[in-house]
């Protein structure tokens, strides 16, 4: 009995210590200290100062027919010459700037790049995106700052960002923060001539206005996680920026070959869901179907593969198409003349047929 009462005091004693060396660590250790306010500003203003000197605004100026900018009321130009602008960043040293395709749409216009420090470059088209609303400009020069480049592939939904631009045409390099409200959004966006459609884009709170196009969308780090490039007219801080992962094919393009270059397929389509499926009388509820006033454009690879309009593209290399992975995307995941084999529903039969793949032209 005397030894088991002994075991019982030892039992309980070493409990006790236990409890007592926790909380004494816990006392040592100290509450866990949260992230101030101003711990959070002080992030903010940090990648303003660190992000400025790679940012740059974008001027066009060319002959007042060729463009009209929806800021002329705003800020009435020359008779004879207009101004259209917008924002871009350094992806190069040697001088090669990131914007978008809209922002440099008139290329008989005289392209100007405006730096943080207020140096005025001229600037030439060096390459056009055929399939994003991305282009690159040229200046002259070495020792430009480069844009530190992130990924969009892990962005989450509430998490900060920082657009940076030529707010207005006027307001260089203005900084405003939101969060990422959205992604993996398809919209359609108006430009001046056309209707673009945008796939995949981030969607942000973060001031993007006018001017703003083809700046940066950062992440607290400073490191760029899009480009923006659409704002949503009819509503309050909805904007849209391009994910930079989908921007690094025309990065990777011009910087190590000079030009931007997608394999091309030729086709129109819209996505197929339960509603087209109940419009078009189809037996599937997903995949392209080929439809529109050129649905296979002629000499494509499409058109020498042998595909018709009406046909529903069900996979690409087995590779589901729907809303989640568009025709567009998979196909521009190939080069120019490789060989894809897509499953195709035409009226009730289903067929295999290999692709040998163009490339898209702008």
């Amino acid at each position: 009995m005397m030894r088991v009462f002994k075991t019982l005091v030892l039992l309980f004693a070493a409990f006790t210590l236990l409890i007592f060396g926790l909380a004494f660590g816990i006392m040592l250790q100290g509450p866990t200290e949260k992230p101030s306010l101003v711990d959070c500003e002080e992030k903010i203003v940090k990648v303003a100062e660190e992000s400025s000197p790679f940012v740059v605004s974008v001027i066009a100026t060319g002959d007042i027919s060729d463009f009209r900018s929806p800021l002329d009321d705003l800020f009435p130009q020359h008779e004879e010459r207009s101004e259209m602008s917008g924002s871009g960043f350094f992806i190069s040293q040697d001088g090669l700037v990131l914007t978008n395709r809209h922002v440099i749409r008139d290329e008989d216009a005289d392209y100007t790049v405006f730096t943080d420090d207020g140096e005025e470059l001229s600037a030439e088209i060096y390459a056009i995106d055929p399939v994003y609303d991305l282009a690159v400009l040229k200046v002259e020069g070495s020792g430009f700052p480069v844009a530190p480049l992130g990924s969009s592939h892990d962005l989450r939904v509430g998490q900060t960002a920082v657009a940076i631009g030529n707010a207005l045409g006027e307001l260089q390099n203005t900084v405003s923060v939101g969060i990422v409200s959205g992604l993996g959004r398809n919209v359609a966006a108006r430009g001046f001539d056309r209707i673009e459609m945008l796939d995949n884009v981030i969607q942000t709170d973060a001031g993007i206005n006018e001017g703003n196009s083809g700046g940066p969308l950062l992440d607290r780090k400073g490191k760029v996680i899009g480009i923006n490039t659409a704002m949503a007219m009819d509503a309050q801080n909805i904007g849209f920026a391009i994910p930079i992962d989908d921007a690094q094919r025309a990065i990777r393009g011009v910087i190590e070959e000079g030009e931007i270059v997608y394999p091309f397929l030729g086709v129109q389509y819209v996505i197929v869901d339960e509603e087209v499926k109940e419009e078009e009388g189809l037996s599937v509820s997903y995949g392209a179907l080929i439809t529109g006033d050129q649905a296979v454009e002629p000499g494509s690879a499409a058109d020498k593969a042998g595909i018709r309009k009406g046909d529903v593209i069900l996979e690409v290399d087995g590779v589901t198409v729907d809303i989640n992975n568009s025709l567009v995307r998979l196909i521009t995941a190939y080069d120019p003349g490789d060989k894809v084999s897509l499953t195709v529903m035409r009226g009730e039969e289903r067929l295999e047929i290999d692709v040998s793949l163009g490339e898209r032209e702008y």
